[in-house]
């Protein structure tokens, strides 16, 4: 089986570093879904207008190197606890493989470009390549009583968010919103915790710098 990208996907982070570890944690995060030239075919999206949330299937592209172990160990256990690669969503697997649940915004059908897909929640890297597109069907995908795992007994720890003034009015209203929702859950490495560290991270055009202390995130001005 070859699979080859059947689009491209757009979004706010240029890296990997900063993007939100799942699909959905940051409901504003704005992406477009840009197809490649065969196909970019508006028959191909006939009906998809009816669907609110789109499943992608895509690669973890910028990962380097091959995965050769069999356990991971997921950022929301702290990053010290061992899984097994299949009992998580880690991107370091067998096959660079991840899927995510997106929010259909709205579909152009006439651009430039072909058809656009325009989606929110994304947890992708722009320029990630999409191998697949499929429906989310609630009678089929949905099952709110299910367990999950570890996931169940671990949090999602925010984090409180301090943009300076001078440095948020740099920004439109909703890339703010986007950016400190971003920021609430933690770009840094689990098994980093020094106050002192600057980190670094590129979001719609610009390098936003950070500390990080006492569960209090500081963008720093340079």
């Amino acid at each position: 089986m070859e699979l080859v990208p059947i689009a491209h996907f757009h979004s706010l982070f240029a890296s990997k570093f900063g993007i939100p570890k799942q699909s959905g944690l940051v409901k504003e995060l704005d992406g477009k879904i840009v197809f490649e030239p065969r196909f970019r075919n508006a028959d191909a999206l006939r009906g998809i207008e009816g669907f609110d949330f789109l499943w992608l299937i895509w690669e973890f592209s910028a990962n380097r190197g091959k995965a050769v172990s069999p356990v991971v160990r997921p950022p929301l256990l702290g990053g010290n606890t061992r899984m097994g690669v299949f009992a998580t969503r880690s991107p370091f697997r067998p096959n660079a493989l991840g899927l995510s649940s997106v929010r259909l915004s709205r579909v152009e059908l006439d651009t430039e470009q072909g058809p656009v897909l325009h989606v929110l929640g994304g947890d992708l890297m722009d320029g990630t390549p999409i191998y697949d597109i499929k429906p989310y069907i609630v009678y089929a995908d949905s099952h709110p009583e299910a367990r999950s795992g570890f996931v169940d007994h671990a949090a999602i720890h925010r984090l409180q968010v301090v943009i300076p003034p001078t440095f948020a009015a740099r920004l439109a209203p909703d890339l703010l919103i986007v950016l400190r929702k971003t920021l609430e859950l933690d770009p840094r490495p689990h098994y980093q915790n020094d106050p002192l560290k600057v980190y670094g991270m590129p979001f719609a055009g610009m390098d936003i710098h950070f500390r990080v202390c006492n569960d209090i995130l500081t963008v720093i001005e340079e």
